[in-house]
This record gives structure tokens, C-alpha cells and sequence, in this order.
């Protein structure tokens, strides 16, 4: 009965949520990836920019609800020039205004080299997430290349507990993630950096149709069903973004077929819907596995993650069942080693030391060299003044109330 009146439920929100718009899905997100000359091109961005409105109207004329667009650089230190990243803050912050002012998201990548340690990074990072409202970055962790980036892990831990100092809630650490044998070209922030010529990917929001689909199959048919339904959804999709790519002369890179949540579309939600039982519980591994193994067999051109994301602060579900202690943060990134694409958005005490960050994104470092092209990533919020168990809320709609999270 329970499952029964949750499914009925979600699925009343989701017809009022979704019912201006003709899909049971949303485009999450435009990824614009540029190349700029400079910290001072700002010519560059602001060409991107419109682009990515015009690419906009023609997904909204499509009927397509467009929740944002968002410009991704090359990796910071790839164009600082000689100027250091105290002396690259104004460019960044002339950056930020354009975003502000455009309502466009920007992602800067990496802010230093790969394995490279910087004692005065964390400082520098909590400025910028001072100074700014709409710039992400990332540090690597791991590549295929270099193996474990010790010195990224050491260098990412102590920006997270810098950063959480920084604004309320330690929300800041919402625009920043250590990236674990990531790729050019993720439409998704914090991990998104470009490489290469101009070019612009698709993100979706799609927990509902997934939703949709589990609710009328069983756990013989789901993998079958739910491939179908995605493609007949999806190629339309894929469609538009190849005309816009031939009337503007930007290249398409694919669809991240992720299917990011958020407060009124649950992947926790889709997941119970299949197994019939509460996220965490026995068989929610394999729902995992099931999803993923779809969405990254889809016949259709993909990039970035195309991983199932349990972000646990943007999905009521989720925070729900971690409030009720159904899972933890290392079950959470065993359900990453058949399916998603790692730790995002967990609240843990304000205490947190850098030393046990560090050993978590080392688990993340780790687990992304096990597979091949596993791409993962950690955004971990350290909440101040909390303690595990204590109950946090935020100023970001975006993001639910939850119980912060134990970790040792």
C-alpha cells in the first residue's frame, strides 16, 4: 500500500510539475564548451552566450522545457598566461558578471595542473567562492595517465574545508567537485571543462520517465522497456541538437544521459518504483546496474557522464531514506561502482577533518581506474556547526533538508 500510494502520488506532482510541457522530461541544461584566448576574452563568452540562446529558443519552440544554459572553458591553468591565480580573480570576476547578467552557469575546470599541490589553493578557492556567484571549478584526482593524483586529493580536500567556511550552510562547496578520470565535454557542473573546438553538449532531467516506465513493467521486461522508451524520447532530442549544430556551425558532442533529479523528479522515487522497496534495501544495487547499463547503451551519440547520479541533497527520496539510515556514504559509492557517477551533494559534519576527505576522495580515485571510462566525481558539503545525525536545511532551492551524514 505504501509503494502503491507513493507511486500515485509522485506521479500526481509530476503531471503538475511537467504539465505545461508535452515530455515527462526536462533538458537539465545547453553546455556551451569554448576555447578562450585569454583570462581577458571575454569575446569569446559573450558569443557563447548567444549561442546558447538561440539553441535555447529552439528547444523551447520544440516544446522542450530548457531549466539552464551553461558555458564551460578549457582548464583554468591552461590560459592563465604567466598571471598567478590571485592575479587571475578580476578576469574571473568580469567573467562572473557576464554569467550574472546572461543568467548563464560558467565552469572554469581545473585550477591547476594535474597532481600538483598548492598550499595557498584552498585560500584562494575560498575567495573565489567568495567573490563570485555562478563560477565552478574542479582539481583531478585520478586519470588514466597518471593513476592516483595524490597531490590533487591532498590539494581538493583542503579547498572543501576551506570552502565550507565560506557563506552558510557551507554551500559553497556546491561549486566545486574533485573530478575522478573525468572527460572533456561533461554538460554537468561542477566537473564540466572543454577541450578543443567550439562545441556544445545536452543534459537531461528525466527520473520521471524512468518512473513512468518502472511502473509498468516488472523486473524481466524494465531493461527492455525502459531502453525503448528513452530512445523514442531521446532521438528527437538528438535530433534538434544536430540541426542547431548545422544552422549555427557549433559542434554537437552528444547527450549525457545521466538522468539527473531534482526535487520534483526522484531517481530515489524511480528506483523504488522497480524493486519495490525502500532506496538502500536489498536490490537496490541491481536497479542500479539495470539503469546504467541502459543509458550507456543507448543508439544514440553520448558524452560526459552517462551514469546514474545520486546526488542525496537534490533528491527528497534520497535524503529521505539517509535520514532513515538506510544507507551510508560507502554504500553509496559501492551503488557508483556498477552504476553512477560517484558522491554528490553529501552533507557531513562541519568537523570533517581534510585528512578524512582526503581518504574518501582517494575511495573515489580509486574505484574510477577499476572500469574502464569510469568517470566519477565528489561534491561533499561540510555543514558547520553540525554534527552527524543533526538536521540541515538551505538557501538553495535547488537542494532539500536532510540529516548530515556519518563518516567516522
Amino acid at each position: 500500500m505504501f509503494r502503491l500510494l507513493l507511486s500515485i502520488g509522485f506521479a500526481f506532482l509530476a503531471l503538475v510539475s511537467y504539465g505545461q510541457h508535452p515530455h515527462l522530461f526536462r533538458v537539465r541544461t545547453i553546455t556551451a564548451g569554448i576555447t578562450v584566448e585569454s583570462l581577458s576574452d571575454t569575446t569569446s563568452v559573450i558569443k557563447a552566450v548567444e549561442f546558447l540562446k538561440q539553441a535555447r529558443t529552439d528547444y523551447t519552440n520544440a516544446g522542450y522545457d530548457v531549466q539552464t544554459i551553461r558555458i564551460s572553458t578549457q582548464n583554468l591553468y591552461e590560459y592563465l598566461g604567466g598571471k598567478t591565480l590571485d592575479e587571475a580573480l578580476p578576469y574571473l570576476k568580469k567573467f562572473d558578471e557576464i554569467a550574472q547578467r546572461d543568467d548563464v552557469s560558467f565552469a572554469i575546470g581545473s585550477v591547476l595542473p594535474p597532481n600538483e599541490y598548492n598550499a595557498a589553493v584552498a585560500g584562494w578557492a575560498a575567495k573565489l567562492i567568495g567573490q563570485t556567484e555562478l563560477i565552478n571549478f574542479s582539481l583531478p584526482v585520478s586519470s588514466t595517465t597518471l593513476g592516483i593524483h595524490r597531490n590533487g586529493i591532498k590539494a581538493a580536500a583542503e579547498i572543501v574545508v576551506a570552502v565550507a567556511k565560506v557563506g552558510k550552510g557551507g554551500e559553497g562547496n556546491f561549486r566545486f567537485t574533485a573530478s575522478a578520470n573525468c572527460p572533456a565535454g561533461i554538460p554537468f557542473f561542477p566537473a564540466a571543462f572543454h577541450s578543443g573546438v567550439n562545441s556544445f553538449a545536452v543534459g537531461l532531467e528525466y527520473p520521471n520517465l524512468l518512473t513512468e516506465v518502472f511502473s509498468k513493467s516488472t523486473i524481466v521486461n524494465a531493461r527492455e522497456n525502459l531502453k525503448a522508451e528513452l530512445e523514442k524520447q531521446f532521438l528527437p532530442v538528438q535530433a534538434l541538437a544536430t540541426n542547431i549544430s548545422f544552422t549555427y556551425g557549433w559542434q554537437y558532442d552528444g547527450i549525457d544521459t545521466s538522468p539527473a533529479p531534482g526535487l520534483d523528479a526522484s531517481i530515489g522515487t524511480a528506483i523504488e518504483t522497480l524493486t519495490k522497496q525502500p532506496f538502500g534495501g536489498p536490490s537496490t544495487l541491481s536497479a542500479c546496474s539495470l539503469i546504467t547499463d541502459v543509458i550507456k547503451n543507448l543508439d544514440l551519440k553520448t558524452c560526459g557522464y552517462s551514469g546514474l547520479m545520486l546526488p542525496v541533497i537534490e533528491d527528497k527520496v534520497l535524503a529521505q531514506r539517509a535520514n532513515e539510515n538506510r544507507y551510508t556514504v560507502q554504500e553509496l559509492l559501492l551503488f557508483s561502482s556498477v552504476s553512477g557517477t560517484g558522491l554528490d551533494v553529501i552533507p557531513l559534519a562541519g568537523s570533517t577533518s581534510a585528512a578524512t576527505v582526503e581518504r574518501i576522495f582517494t575511495d573515489v580515485a580509486s574505484l574510477s581506474l577499476k572500469y574502464t571510462n569510469k568517470a566519477l566525481s565528489a561534491r561533499l558539503f561540510l555543514i558547520p556547526g553540525k554534527k552527524a545525525g543533526d538536521k540541515v536545511t538551505f538557501d538553495n532551492p535547488y537542494l532539500t533538508a536532510a540529516k548530515v551524514m556519518k563518516v567516522e
